[in-house]
């Protein structure tokens, strides 16, 4: 059953545009059958920009609040905190072991970061912190510990699907097939609402309507949204407009065309509004009850602090055997279990054998090692996986001889052509 995973960052308190944009139609696809849905607060990822504990807790309440007041269905899904799984932060250094440097260094928002330093004249590391560095590790870590198949994301946020396939395929190439690569859902779709200045609805421009504020400063908000000078009577433009585009995000296909018609026929800025908020507060109405019993009493906060919990419970019961196999691939094992082979013996036995590998450039490569480790062979960098192991297939099969593929590898200094010709032979031998 294919797997969907959401993370949500505890860093502010959900507006109007959030519920459009995400809550509400995430909500909806997890009743889609034949799927499991995870949704978890991103509490760790909010560290790397929010500094004040009072505020990560509080956004963390209001966000699983919110949630939950807007239909999650916990028994239906995989709800939880990320700092109540372990397993994440334990999968996060695992994955930094692997994780090329390189590649850590091409995310946008450490390359922003060092940009604005640059532009400014300041160094360009200034108030960088490893965990802004590092936070595609982390976001690898929580897409991968679930094996997630599909990750709903903005444009924006692709490169960090794209980086978790990386590092997971790394590891999947030194350790053993333990991940599912992930893939990006990109949201082409995803409604964006204007905020009270016209711009996108975002906490960075202050233009934001809370989602679940009182009814009172709800009208007060939607009054002060910038309109045009066009007095009642004359027509308005409804495309283009702050307050028809927020009516539209509310509004069912025949509301929202006896809306337009009103445009067209010249209602005023204030009755529109009027409207407006009428319109909004039928739908969120029922919601802010359930919200204020979950994040306003203290009956509801510890009931969100027990779904949290139980969620984390549940997800553990995927994360942890995974993480277990994990620290065994990795060699962090019981040394009474399964025995520890000599050293010296393991060498001995040990065949000649080909590895294949991607480098920062962004190549791939392929190297032939003999039975001690020692480098016999190694390749030049190709574009993709499948030329690279096209020239091994060759090699392997007997089909292809050193002097055929000079182009394609580069020879390794005191190697002599009997060493390569041997190991060669036995690679065959074993079939």
């Amino acid at each position: 059953m294919p797997r969907i995973l959401t993370g949500i960052t505890t860093s502010g308190t959900p507006h109007l545009g959030n519920y459009v944009g995400a809550i509400r139609p995430a909500i909806a696809a997890s009743h889609a059958p034949g799927v499991e849905s995870f949704y978890f607060l991103a509490d760790y990822h909010a560290l790397i920009k929010v500094t004040e504990p009072s505020r990560v807790q509080r956004s963390t309440l209001e966000i699983a609040a919110a949630w939950l007041a807007c239909g999650l269905d916990p028994e239906r899904v995989w709800f939880y905190r990320q700092s109540d799984i372990p397993e994440i932060p334990e999968l996060t250094w695992l994955l930094t072991c692997v994780a090329a440097k390189g590649l850590l260094n091409r995310a946008h928002a450490y390359k922003a970061a060092v940009d604005r330093n640059v532009a400014d004249g300041d160094d360009p590391d200034a108030g960088v912190t490893a965990g802004l560095f590092m936070y595609p590790v982390l976001m690898a870590a929580d897409i991968l510990l679930f094996n997630a198949n599909k990750v709903p994301v903005g444009r924006d946020q692709v490169q960090h699907i794209e980086m978790a396939r990386d590092i997971g395929a790394r590891f999947n190439h030194l350790y053993g097939e333990h991940f599912v690569l992930p893939e990006a859902a990109i949201e082409e779709h995803v409604a964006t609402l204007p905020g009270l200045d016209g711009r996108k609805m975002s906490k960075s421009y202050d233009n934001t309507i809370p989602l679940f504020c009182d009814r009172g400063e709800l009208k007060k908000l939607i009054a002060g949204i910038v309109t045009d000078s066009r007095a009642p009577g004359e027509p308005k433009d409804a495309e283009g407009s702050n307050v028809f585009e927020l009516y539209r995000a509310f509004s069912s296909a025949q509301e929202t065309a006896a809306m337009r018609a009103a445009f067209a026929a010249g209602i005023g800025w204030g009755d529109a509004k009027q409207k407006l908020f009428e319109r909004i507060d039928a739908e969120i109405a029922p919601l802010r009850e359930r919200y204020a019993h979950y994040a306003g009493t203290a009956e509801g906060v510890a009931e969100v602090e027990r779904l949290l919990r139980t969620g984390a419970v549940k997800a553990r019961t995927l994360a942890a055997p995974l993480l277990m196999k994990l620290r065994a691939a990795v060699g962090l094992r019981d040394l009474r279990n399964g025995g520890v082979e000599p050293v010296v013996a393991k060498a001995k036995s040990a065949s000649p054998q080909f590895k294949q590998y991607r480098e920062n450039d962004g190549k791939f490569y392929f190297k032939l090692l003999d039975g001690d480790g020692r480098l016999l062979l190694q390749s030049v960098g190709f574009a993709s996986p499948k030329e690279a192991g096209a020239i091994v297939a060759e090699l392997k099969s007997g089909n292809a001889e050193l002097a055929s593929i000079a182009h394609s590898v580069v020879r390794v200094d005191g190697v002599d052509e009997a060493s390569l010709a041997d190991a060669l032979r036995e690679l065959r031998a074993e079939g």
